[in-house]
């Protein structure tokens, strides 16, 4: 357990939360998106805007790829604590064991079973953190398509505001153009002596005038109307980036808290299988060789007489009150009988003598 000492210190620390620091609120404030958007000098640029975006979903991916380890990690613990239940029920491991052993094997079998129920609560824990990272991260999907409309909108309403301008503009060019062409005609006929001809182009002169005139205010509105588009984008562009940004706080946040749940999971999970281990390891100590001897021999034991020695019978000669072969009589101390002496003599033939090597003849 000593070695597990730190993890459980590590599990008692709280977890940061950046959007709650004053290093985030300061950052918040500072506006980093807002900066970086507005830096482009063409009006209508959306490149800034575009790799936020971008950026948002591929955090939103990344969610989605944690999300979707955790959810492989569920089934790999609840896989692994169903397979050790079943060994652990199933599989038999020492069950001729007896006394002090027996305990401790019965007390490890049901620490594994311990064990294998903590892995399929793991898995339900994790299912669980998996869920809320799904939530979270539709919630942050859902606040965002909101503010992506409206982005939409004023940026097709610049565009739009843009293209009218630029053809106000070119119709007002066209139209002074068409006001100097008009006075240079005016001059180059003062010498004429065509009333007619000069009444005509004073007609046409004045006409370009008002055309002009008429052009140039067409074209200030175009461009105040534009200014005011501009101005009402850059107002909403600033309310964007600043929502995306505490929303990119919130799901670093909370991406970065959830991991480290996760970790925590992992250790404590780690932790409560030492402990159970160290129960199995107790049982072990308490474990005595001799009184498992002892008891064995106890259980088995058949007498404490061994059986007699095998006694020496002779088939000429057989003993008195000789005890039945492998049955224990006591010690009998009893020497052997004579040996028999043969009837035949030693002169006669079918006797047959050591120091002459006789055969016996048949």
């Amino acid at each position: 357990m000593e070695c597990f000492r730190p993890l459980l210190q590590v599990l008692k620390e709280p977890f940061h939360n950046f959007k709650n620091s004053s290093t985030a609120t300061r950052i918040l404030t500072s506006s980093i998106l807002v900066t970086y958007v507005l830096e482009s000098p063409d009006i209508l640029s959306t490149i800034g805007y575009d790799s936020i975006i971008h950026h948002l979903n591929n955090g939103r991916k990344n969610c989605k790829e944690f999300e979707d380890f955790l959810k492989e990690r569920a089934s790999i613990e609840e896989r692994y604590g169903k397979d050790l239940l079943s060994l652990s029920r199933k599989k038999p491991c020492g069950q001729s064991e007896i006394n002090t052993l027996k305990r401790a094997l019965e007390v490890f079998k049901q620490q594994v079973d311990n064990v294998a129920q903590c892995h399929i609560q793991l898995a339900q824990t994790l299912r669980e953190e998996a869920r809320k990272l799904e939530e979270f991260r539709e919630k942050q999907k859902l606040q965002r398509k909101k503010t992506e409309l409206i982005m939409d909108a004023i940026h097709k309403q610049r565009s739009v505001q843009f293209k009218k301008t630029m053809d106000a503009k070119k119709n007002y060019e066209q139209k002074c153009r068409d006001k100097d062409d008009a006075e240079q005609a005016v001059h180059r006929s003062a010498n004429l002596v065509n009333p007619k001809q000069q009444e005509k182009l004073f007609v046409k002169l004045a006409t370009a005038k008002t055309a002009a005139e008429d052009s140039d205010k067409a074209y200030m509105l175009h461009i105040n109307t534009l200014d005011k588009v501009r101005e009402e984008w850059q107002s909403e562009h600033i309310r964007a980036c600043e929502v995306f940004e505490a929303q990119e706080y919130e799901r670093i946040n909370f991406f970065r808290n959830a991991l480290w749940l996760h970790v925590n999971q992992l250790s404590k999970q780690c932790v409560t299988s030492d402990e159970m281990y160290e129960e199995v390891r107790k049982s072990l100590e308490m474990c005595s060789i001799e009184k498992d001897i002892e008891y064995f021999v106890n259980q088995r034991k058949t007498g404490q007489t061994p059986p007699a020695p095998i006694m020496y019978e002779n088939y000429y000669c057989p003993q008195k009150n000789a005890a039945p072969s492998g049955k224990a009589t006591g010690m009998n101390l009893a020497r052997r009988g004579p040996l028999p002496i043969p009837k035949s003599l030693p002169d006669d033939p079918d006797y047959s003598l050591v120091d002459d090597y006789s055969l016996i003849y048949q």
